[in-house]
This record gives C-alpha cells, sequence and structure tokens, in this order.
C-alpha cells in the first residue's frame, strides 16, 4: 500500500512552474491550510468549465476523464439556469412546506425499488455516509462496520473512522472490520462470491465474540477507492445475507456510481442484483452543487425519526433541490444511461486494444463510464508500477487529457469522464493514454 496521503500531487521545487501560477500558488501557500494539495505534478489552473472540458486562463482545453462532480458535464446550462432561477426567487430550508422539495422527493424515490421508499436529505457524501450509520447503529443495536480494506466514505469524523484509505495517520474505529475483496487476493470469478461471504463472516464473528455487535456492512458498489473491483456482478450477495442474519444493515454507497455511472442500471447495487437497507447519495447528484440523500426503507427511517431529531440547515435546502432536479431530468429525458453504455464499450474496446499492443496494461475492469486499468512492465516492483501510472497521468495532463490514480498501490489508472462523453471524447482519451503508454514504455524498456 502506498504511504503517500496523494501520490499525484505537486511538490514545490519538483518541476518549474510559470511565474504567474507560482505566485498564485505562494498566495494559497500563506492563507490555506496545508491539509489541501494540488493535483499533478505540474498544477492545472483553471478559469471555465463547459461541457467535458475544462479551460486554463490562456484559453487551453483539457479533456476531463476524471471529474464525476458534474456528471452531465461541467457548467450544463439546465442545470446552472435552474439554479440561478431558485436562487433568484427563494432559498428556504425543509422546515417550511415547499412543493419542489416533494416532487423531486417523489421522483427520486421512484428510481430505487419499491422498498426504498423514504428519503432525507443532506449537504455532501460524507454527511450521507455519517447518517446512514447513525441510522443503522440505532436500529440494529450494535456498533459494528465492516467495509472493504481500502474503502473511502467521507471525511467527517464518524465516517473517515471507517474509511483505510485516508491513510495510517487517520486512525480506525476499533469497532470497524476491513475485508478483503476476492479480485485483489487474486481469487477466480467463480470462487468470488463464496471468498466474500466468508470474509464478510469471518468479521461478524469477530464483531459478535467482542460484544460490539453489527450495525452495517457499508461499501461502494463499485469499489472505487480498492482499485474499481465491480466483477463479477453479484458478488456481494451472499455477504448482504450475512450481515442480514446477523442483525445488521446493508448501506449502499452511491456517491461514485449512482445516477447512472454503471450505465444499463440508476444505481450501482442494482447491479449485483440486491436491495440494500439504505442507500447514500452525493457528488453528482447536484452536478457540482453541493447537496446528497440518504434513502432507505420506511421502517429504518420511522424508527431513527422517533427517536432522533435530524434538521440540517442547508441540506434539502431549494437552491439544491432545483439543482437535484434539473439533473435527474436530463439524465431521464436524455437516455443518459443507454448513452453510457454505448460509449463505454468503444473505451473499452479500445483499452484492449491497446492492452494487445502494450505489456504496461496489466488488466482493464470498468462498469459503465467508471475504469481501472492496471499498469505495471513486465518484472516491476510496486513502486516501479506506482511511479509507471504517475508518469502517464502527468504525461496525459501535459498533453491535455486529466485522469488519474486509484488502487491500495496507486498504480491503477482512475478514468470517470462525465456522462456526457460521446466518440470523439473517448478518442481523443484513447489517443493520448497510446502516446503516453509508448512514451513510457520506449524510456523504461
Amino acid at each position: 500500500m502506498s504511504t503517500d496521503l496523494m501520490p499525484n500531487r505537486y511538490v514545490p521545487g519538483e518541476v518549474p512552474v510559470p511565474e504567474r501560477e507560482a505566485v498564485l500558488i505562494a498566495r494559497r501557500d500563506a492563507v490555506l491550510g496545508s491539509s489541501y494539495r494540488l493535483q499533478y505534478r505540474k498544477p492545472v489552473h483553471f478559469v471555465r468549465g463547459e461541457g467535458m472540458y475544462l479551460f486554463d486562463p490562456d484559453g487551453r482545453p483539457y479533456l476531463d476523464f476524471y471529474n464525476n462532480v458534474p456528471s452531465l458535464g461541467h457548467c450544463h446550462p439546465e442545470v446552472t439556469a435552474a439554479i440561478a432561477e431558485q436562487a433568484a426567487r427563494l432559498s428556504a430550508n425543509t422546515r417550511y412546506l415547499e412543493p419542489k422539495l416533494v416532487d423531486y422527493a417523489e421522483r427520486l424515490v421512484a428510481t430505487f425499488p419499491s422498498g426504498l421508499d423514504r428519503v432525507v436529505f443532506t449537504c455532501t457524501g460524507s454527511e450521507s455516509n455519517d447518517l446512514a450509520l447513525r441510522i443503522a447503529r440505532l436500529v440494529s443495536g450494535g456498533e459494528g462496520v465492516i467495509v472493504s480494506s481500502y474503502a473511502y466514505h467521507g471525511t467527517s469524523a464518524a465516517v473517515a473512522a471507517v474509511s483505510p484509505n485516508l491513510g495510517d495517520a487517520v486512525k480506525l474505529s476499533p469497532f470497524v472490520r476491513m475485508v478483503n475483496l476476492p479480485g485483489p487476493m487474486g481469487v477466480p470469478e467463480a470462487d468470488a462470491a463464496a471468498f466474500f461471504e466468508g470474509e464478510v463472516r469471518a468479521a461478524i464473528h469477530d464483531l459478535k465474540r467482542r460484544g460490539i455487535g453489527v450495525a452495517a456492512l457499508l461499501f461502494d458498489s463499485i469499489f472505487s477507492s480498492d482499485g474499481v473491483w465491480v466483477d463479477p456482478p453479484g458478488f456481494v450477495a451472499g455477504a448482504v445475507e450475512a450481515v442480514r442474519e446477523a442483525g445488521g444493515l446493508v448501506i449502499a454507497d452511491e456517491v461514485q456510481p449512482g445516477f447512472g455511472r454503471t450505465g444499463e442500471y440508476m444505481w450501482g447495487f442494482e447491479r449485483h442484483g440486491i436491495v440494500p437497507d439504505l442507500v447514500t447519495l452525493g457528488k453528482p447528484m447536484g452536478n457540482g452543487f453541493p447537496i446528497g440523500a440518504v434513502v432507505g426503507r420506511r421502517a429504518a427511517m420511522d424508527r431513527f425519526g422517533a427517536t432522533a431529531r435530524y434538521s440540517n440547515t442547508f441540506a434539502g435546502n431549494t437552491v439544491g433541490i432545483a439543482a437535484a432536479d434539473a439533473v435527474l431530468r436530463v439524465l431521464q429525458r436524455d437516455g443518459i444511461l443507454w448513452r453510457v453504455v454505448d460509449v463505454s464499450a468503444e473505451i473499452d474496446a479500445g483499452l484492449s486494444e491497446l492492452a494487445q499492443r502494450s505489456p504496461a496494461i496489466r488488466a482493464i475492469r470498468h462498469a459503465g463510464l467508471f475504469f481501472g486499468v492496471d499498469l505495471g512492465l513486465p518484472g516491476q516492483d510496486a513502486k516501479g508500477r506506482r511511479n509507471l501510472a504517475l508518469d502517464i497521468v502527468n504525461l496525459m495532463r501535459d498533453e491535455g487529457v486529466l485522469i488519474s490514480t486509484t488502487g491500495a498501490n496507486e498504480d491503477t489508472l482512475k478514468v470517470r469522464p462525465p456522462l456526457v462523453c460521446d466518440t470523439g471524447h473517448a478518442a481523443r482519451f484513447l489517443e493520448a493514454l497510446s502516446t503516453a503508454v509508448q512514451q513510457i514504455s520506449a524510456i523504461r524498456s
């Protein structure tokens, strides 16, 4: 596992930067907290976004194949118009009657399986996971939370404590149990379900033996921070049933895979053929406007609501609801999910063709428009593979195409373009990646 908290970052003095950016970096460092980091070895400076592109002060476009927050593309005209119109009319919270809140809530829960029919709004995915854990602990009576071994679920104290991805300096709760995924452990797909169920049952046994009990299995249904381990579909099903047998709830973290990212399904958990007890939403829900939610079963929501008050001043505010409503309307009206299916197939085919030509590509995994591409030349150790991935990411940045890395060793390319990606964008990405791979392979061969 990489010990660097953000390997793909700017390190002062490592690479020269133009004076304009150097001055801005110095101003940042003089006023912002030191926990902030700039991405890429040579920072990117943006002043405008439109669709699939971000633009620097000189007007140079960068093709964005990394940001899943603006799922409909940067500054989508319908979403920005909805935000502006609502902000000019009324910005209020959920303590007052307001029909658009109810209209959107009805439309949102209608996209879920019938048992998931209640929603509570939040501002971020972190808040959503925080609230979901509170509900699960109250309903189950247990405290233990089971997560994958390199999971990331947010930044609040409660969810940072269940996010091993944040590094050793961020201490995990003693009530957390990490489980291995079958893919990274080299388990054949035929044995994946049994392996994962066994991992979860062992965690359940340990939690019960120590008197902690089981509150929840919390998982990102695309396992993005673990390296995008998406297959085989359904491998989580046995583990889901094991948690329910133990009295725990199943929480699907849809902050990354939700709202059509996987293509055929609106929600990533549907790809696995399961129905969770709680679903957490965030990032793409407002296309950049901060809004999130927890969708769940009525019984769990009623139990929590009867004993605890949850009134978040900005969660469910009318401006956020307007943004989210516009996002959902465009997704459904424009058939975005099927567009994702078609374009992701083109990207997959292009990556597979590139892998046949280059030994640097070890494996390709994806669900819809979320790809994980494992890198490493024959005989390379973990550090070499990580450096190779970072070199490729930064070469592509220099060529005006943005991606990043993921996985425990950060040697997996993370590719997740906005869902409005088309054939031309896919071709540009594949061209830039092919060029970068050829350059690095020539240097290191």
